[in-house]
């Protein structure tokens, strides 16, 4: 099978509005698509790219809402994804910290549970991320890893990490455009 073409999406602060520190988006109401998320997705479908959103939702370990509620945001984000042109798919941890499950990020679980049966080169995959766990998991299953500063991080403040991401972009839009430049710089080099 041939290597898939893969980008990796943390959901909150990359995709949707983030709710805050300590807080959850609990029901469809409370999720907001940040500008040009929709239009940087559809992009990155149209160039024939896999989305794969992994994100923790430990609310649900949590009793704060639902496993029902977030089937229904997904359902919902994936329905305004389509509308626009996009495809994705969602893998979730329900998990808190300290349940010591193996999805919970920054460990890989989702990583692996996203691609299982698929050939991908982690190498040439990105991940995209609004916190320092999502660099972590990223650099953990050998991705390259963009940090966007319409999430939880401004961007200043990550740079005094230990690890640090290989981009940084203002918001998923422009993670996209440097996603797409270096496929183009491949393909040139490929010719």
């Amino acid at each position: 099978m041939k290597n898939k073409k893969v980008v990796f999406l943390d959901r909150d602060g990359v995709i949707n509005r983030y709710p805050g520190e300590k807080k959850f988006v609990t029901r469809w109401e409370e999720f907001h698509f940040l500008p040009n998320a929709l239009k940087a997705i559809r992009r990155l479908t149209e160039e024939g790219y896999e989305i794969k959103v992994i994100s923790n939702q430990s609310g649900i370990a949590k009793g704060i809402y639902s496993q029902e509620s977030l089937n229904e945001i997904t359902r919902r984000m994936i329905e305004e994804v389509k509308r626009e042109g996009g495809r994705m798919e969602v893998y979730y941890c329900p998990h808190r910290e300290e349940d010591g499950c193996d999805c919970r990020k920054p460990k890989i679980g989702l990583f692996l549970k996203a691609t299982q049966g698929k050939e991908v080169d982690f190498k040439s995959t990105y991940f995209v991320g609004d916190g320092s766990i999502d660099v972590e998991a990223g650099k953990r299953i050998g991705c390259k890893t963009i940090l966007v500063g319409s999430g939880r991080t401004k961007l200043e403040d990550a740079k005094k990490w230990d690890i640090q991401p290989d981009y940084f972009a203002q918001d998923l839009w422009e993670a996209s455009g440097i996603i797409l430049k270096h496929k183009n710089n491949e393909r040139q080099r490929d010719n």
